[in-house]
């Protein structure tokens, strides 16, 4: 593994995050809080008693001075309450004072581990430095009885050493635990966001579906309808004729919304899919348009249409099938000349055109989304697509698409 790979199991290596107690201030405690406090205490208090019986067997020492170092050793051990609000300044003056008082041993040696589990590694540094520079400091004022100066300084090194390094390693394993709940954390609300994105994308491409599929159809019964509605005394052949395109484009169009809605359901829940329309099936849309009164002109030129890879074939239906919707609701009556040119390894170029109304008629209201989601469809395909007016006054969508050979 590289030190990127598992750097992150070493937190205080690469990173020093802060835990719950870095801060100090005041903070209710818990029970294991009291539990952690009275086991510090009756720690350093076993710790004083042990220095105060070295001192009692000391008899050059007057009862006075016994007295002092007792209540000395009691105030340290009570100071202790306070580690986790000041731990650096409890530390220091516990030092300070453990260098004229054994009995402060056992409170300072508990301050110090405060300090490591709850401070960075630089004040802990500085505080170790003080701590081993005083370490001689001691036994050389109040020398022990029964132990050389050397051997006093040494267990005056060792212990606090001891102590720190313990505390690092607690810290150490709590900023473990804190990374690794930040990462728990951190990775369920990325899978919660990818989820919400593949949700938006799943409802952006049946929304843009819906409106490929169901536009073209619905604009066929709007005109039609139109038609029915303004011309009451057209010819029953006429009117016969309308009404079966109406028939079918709201057969038709109820059709694809229910393969379209099959999209939503869990699988094995569809009942089966409808054939996708491809390049090959490109004149049956054009026979269609030409069934519901359209003038429209094919020009395909591409050699074997079926021979076109089915997602490329799909995306030329629907630019077709989006152009001849937009000529039926804003140029009704004007011819539509759709061209389609290319090959493998050209490209396939889509050209839907035309000229602007003759007539007056009545507008049907558009938003413009099937432009947009001709654009996007054409980009995810790696192509190109761009729609605008004519100089005629009429409108072009253009568009190309790669062919792979």
């Amino acid at each position: 593994m590289t030190r990127t790979e598992y750097s992150w199991l070493l937190p205080s290596a690469m990173a020093d995050p802060e835990l719950p107690g870095d801060r100090g201030g005041r903070s209710r405690r818990t029970v294991r809080d009291w539990a952690v406090d009275i086991t510090a205490f009756l720690f350093a208090a076993g710790i004083g008693l042990l220095a105060a019986a070295s001192i009692d067997a000391d008899r050059a020492l007057s009862d006075g001075i016994v007295l002092v170092d007792s209540l000395v050793g009691a105030a340290a051990c009570c100071s202790l309450w306070a580690r986790r609000r000041w731990p650096v300044g409890l530390a220091v003056g516990l030092i300070l004072l453990s260098t004229v008082e054994p009995v402060a041993a056992g409170a300072m040696l508990v301050a110090l581990f405060s300090v490591a589990v709850h401070r960075p590694f630089r004040p802990v540094a500085v505080i170790g430095a003080l701590a081993l520079v005083t370490a001689p400091v001691q036994p050389y004022l109040r020398p022990d009885p029964g132990s050389s100066l050397v051997e006093s300084t040494i267990i005056g090194v060792l212990l606090p050493l001891l102590v720190l390094s313990w505390g690092m390693v607690v810290r150490s394993r709590r900023q473990l635990v804190v990374t690794l709940r930040e990462r728990a954390r951190r990775a369920e609300a990325e899978a919660g966001l990818r989820a919400e994105q593949a949700q938006r994308l799943a409802r952006e491409a049946i929304a843009r579906e819906m409106h490929d599929v169901l536009a073209h159809r619905l604009t066929l019964l709007s005109v039609h309808a139109g038609a029915l509605e303004f011309r009451p005394d057209a010819p029953p052949a006429e009117v016969a004729r309308a009404a079966g395109v109406i028939r079918d484009s709201a057969h038709d169009a109820l059709q694809d919304l229910r393969e379209i809605i099959g999209v939503l359901r869990s699988p094995g829940e569809s009942d089966g899919h409808r054939p996708q329309p491809t390049l090959a099936t490109l004149g049956s849309l054009i026979a269609e348009s030409r069934q519901a009164g359209m003038k429209v002109t094919l020009d395909n030129r591409v050699t074997d249409p079926a021979a076109a890879p089915a997602a490329t074939g799909r995306t030329v239906y629907r630019i077709a099938q989006e152009g001849l919707t937009n000529a039926r609701k804003h140029a009704p009556g004007a011819e539509v000349t759709v061209t389609v040119t290319g090959g493998p390894g050209d490209g396939l170029a889509i050209d839907v055109r035309n000229p602007a109304p003759t007539a007056p008629f009545e507008q049907v209201p558009g938003s413009g989304q099937g432009l947009i989601g001709l654009t996007e469809r054409a980009t995810l395909a790696d192509g190109r697509l761009d729609h605008g007016p004519e100089p005629d006054g009429g409108f072009g969508i253009r568009a190309w698409l790669p062919w792979q050979p």
